[in-house]
């Protein structure tokens, strides 16, 4: 390995120590063994064609993109990789599984778990694994294994008797078929997709099943390739621009929509604000396990269907489908708001003849969230292992998801105060 020069070496060790810091104040970095690992794993080293600047800047860095374009191989925001390790509590001497390589956060689980540790790292790209294994020789991780396989079928002979105590999913996955990998006790921390929307979610593994005890971190990942490759059930609405997708449900036929999209909606005030910097991510959440038929709308940005103001690009709205009527949730900008950043009424839009009726639908679920959920603590989600994928014909149960490997239940704190502790809405 050819020496870097002392004043490049400096300057990465002045920007790692910087960018450590600014972790620590945004409390990302919260123990004393995360900050040392930040502190000792040279990130530049993992993403040489980037500036030491890019390098340590908190901020993802592509490392793989597919033909078309798509990154398909990243070095994960260092907010969330901080987050994600805080929440996967690794001690020394741990068994820890990381699925989705590149490198740099295997060798900081390398540091968690120390020197009588074992860490292996997976991916179903031989690039990405011959990357990684080449920079953690490098970086002196060499201990580290790199295996590349698809991360849904684990062999059994990568798993240590009792199971891992950690497994850490870097990749967005749909479902979780690592349980019985887990030890007893153990953790895994992962992106799981509930509906199209991520959260980073740490849970551990009690009488076989996995309970989550952290807050719920929203996020985004490289998608997961293989056999765990996750499908959004997308439709498009003929000549409308309009998609809708059913990534977790039974998709409904689209075409019986396109009168509704030629009329003008009914708009349903709820009388419930949000801040223009306030999230409303569990509101979202809320309503797709709490409505029958829930879907994700989306708008071709140069459609034209002359009634449906498009939701931004990258946050697609939540709707319903009733028949030949449609209704999704939307905002409207009614003031500016104490800190200038704007205040905005959530309203409910309905399309088609009984587009009201399915508005006033979407409304009292909200109202309902308002009343009970808004301001309780972060919902409980629990994943149980499952025979198989639910039967298409599966009545709706609120706030169940089943999956192809598991089944994911959530569970709704009622506010501080009121009758009962949780909610199925």
């Amino acid at each position: 390995m050819t020496t870097p020069p002392a004043t490049e070496v400096s300057d990465a060790s002045a920007l790692r120590h910087q960018l450590v810091e600014q972790l620590r104040a945004d409390n990302h970095i919260r123990t004393a063994a995360v900050e040392r690992a930040f502190r000792t794993v040279p990130r530049h080293a993992f993403a040489p064609e980037v500036t030491l600047e890019a390098a340590y800047a908190d901020d993802t860095v592509p490392t793989r993109h597919a033909p078309d374009g798509r990154v398909i191989s990243s070095i994960s925001a260092p907010w969330l990789q901080a987050d994600m390790l805080e929440a996967a509590r690794i001690q020394p001497g741990h068994h820890v599984l990381e699925i989705g390589s590149g490198g740099y956060n295997a060798a900081l689980i390398a540091e968690l778990a120390g020197p009588t540790g074992h860490v292996t790292t997976l991916d179903i790209d031989p690039a990405v694994t011959e990357r990684a294994t080449r920079f953690l020789a490098e970086t002196g991780y060499d201990g580290v294994r790199v295996v590349t396989a698809d991360a849904e079928h684990l062999l059994a002979s990568l798993v240590p008797n009792g199971g891992f105590d950690a497994i850490v999913v870097t990749v967005d996955t749909w479902d979780l078929p690592w349980i019985g990998a887990l030890a007893k006790g153990g953790r895994l921390v992962a992106p799981l997709r509930l509906h199209g929307y991520h959260w980073a979610i740490g849970f551990t593994k009690v009488k076989g099943a996995l309970h989550s005890d952290e807050p719920l971190i929203v996020c985004g990942f490289v998608a997961m390739q293989g056999d765990g490759t996750w499908s959004t059930n997308r439709r498009a609405v003929p000549g409308t621009g309009v998609h809708l997708s059913w990534e977790d449900g039974t998709p409904l036929p689209v075409d019986q929509l396109v009168p509704a999209l030629t009329r003008e909606p009914t708009v349903i005030r709820t009388n419930i604000t949000v801040g223009g910097q306030e999230p409303f991510d569990l509101l979202t959440l809320y309503l797709a396990g709490a409505l029958p038929g829930f879907c994700r709308l989306e708008v071709d940005p140069d459609g034209d269907n002359g009634v449906l103001n498009p939701p931004p690009e990258h946050w697609p709205a939540a709707a319903i489908v009733r028949g030949a009527s449609l209704a999704r949730l939307a905002h409207e900008r009614i003031s500016d708001g104490d800190d200038g950043k704007g205040q905005y009424e959530f309203v409910v839009h309905g399309y088609g003849n009984q587009g009201h009726l399915a508005a006033q639908e979407v409304a009292e679920q909200v109202a309902y969230w308002q009343r009970n959920h808004r301001g309780a603590r972060c919902p409980l989600i629990t994943a149980r292992q499952a025979a198989g994928r639910a039967s298409a014909d599966t009545d709706h149960e609120p706030h169940v998801f089943a999956k192809k490997h598991t089944r994911i239940t959530v569970d709704w704190p009622i506010v501080s105060g009121r009758a009962g502790s949780r909610s199925t809405g």
